[in-house]
């Protein structure tokens, strides 16, 4: 009830504070007009803030002329990031790199915004979770994570507390009964920084916040969140949740969305700039290099999968 009352506070004051500079940031102009800001609601270091500058690196070289920069606008597990960018309403100037919190978000606690606040650009595409510990864990699976978890106190760090893995931790309670204690961290980060220092013993994160520890050996991975393995060589080897016999699949989407009330012809040329980097070797880059599945979608088609996904996302973690 706190981190509800907290987030609520957290939101007002953003959305109080930034709702009056939209007249000063292009509001109603038809195309981007000047530098432009990507918007990371997360702290520096996790996957969204990966997400946000391969992204913005990706938009620059595939449509010159552009010129984006990145604002960490972390708190309130992404709300304040989100609540800053429904004050820059009719501004072609912002983007977000947007993720699974969008929906979390609203389905868990008050907050003045949902996926229809904004104007979707692009679902880039998904990106499924890893379980993690440190290599002298006696935990060598999701499987045993689980069956201890109905024994004794089992802690695991997640980034959000209304985040995309709370929502994991949900569909493993539900599915198995079995209640891992979670401690919420503001990214994948400070994620990795507490599992690594033993303040936790397992660690929710995606492939690309966690692969260098893994390759170095100062983590190891007990199960992907998944139906099928990964294809990529580095990943291939870490069986999955439901191999394991975990019921759980989460796949988290990386995505790009604008302000809402966008000009159309702003829209338009936002639509433009995402589906040239789709098509572009630095897209295809970008999703080898952080282990995503390929799953581009642009404007209404994107529009419609957050609205299923919400229904989805709100039946596991209702209020």
């Amino acid at each position: 009830m706190r981190a509800v009352a907290v987030i609520a506070v957290v939101v007002l004051l953003v959305s109080g504070c930034s709702a009056g500079s939209a007249s000063q940031d292009a509001a109603g102009a038809d195309r981007p007009v000047g530098p432009v800001t990507m918007v990371v609601p997360f702290a520096a270091g996790g996957g969204s803030d990966i997400a946000g500058r391969a992204v913005a690196d990706g938009l620059v070289a595939t449509s010159p002329g552009l010129s984006i920069s990145v604002d960490n606008r972390e708190g309130g597990q992404g709300a304040v990031g989100y609540s800053y960018l429904v004050g820059k309403a009719g501004s072609p100037n912002y983007l977000l790199a947007t993720e699974t919190s969008l929906l979390s978000l609203p389905a868990s606690v008050r907050v003045a915004f949902s996926h229809r606040s904004f104007t979707p650009i692009m679902k880039v595409g998904e990106d499924f979770t890893l379980l993690v510990a440190r290599p002298d864990s006696p935990l060598s699976s999701c499987a045993e994570a689980v069956s201890q978890a109905h024994r004794r106190r089992v802690l695991a760090a997640i980034s959000g507390a209304m985040g995309p893995d709370a929502v994991v931790f949900s569909q493993i309670r539900a599915a198995t009964g079995a209640d891992i204690d979670t401690v919420p961290y503001e990214g994948g980060g400070e994620s990795m920084a507490a599992v690594l220092g033993g303040q936790v013993e397992l660690a929710s994160l995606n492939p690309s916040e966690v692969i260098g520890q893994l390759r170095a050996g100062r983590l190891k991975a007990l199960c992907v969140f998944a139906d099928q393995r990964y294809p990529y060589p580095e990943l291939a080897g870490i069986p999955t949740s439901v191999e394991q016999g975990v019921p759980v699949v989460f796949a988290q989407f990386r995505g790009i969305i604008a302000p809402g009330r966008l000009h159309p012809a702003a829209r338009e040329f936002w639509l433009a700039a995402a589906r040239r980097f789709a098509g572009s070797q630095a897209y295809r880059d970008y999703v080898a290099s952080e282990f995503l599945q390929a799953r581009p979608a642009f404007g209404a088609d994107f529009g419609a999968y957050l609205a299923r996904a919400q229904r989805e996302i709100s039946e596991v973690v209702g209020r």
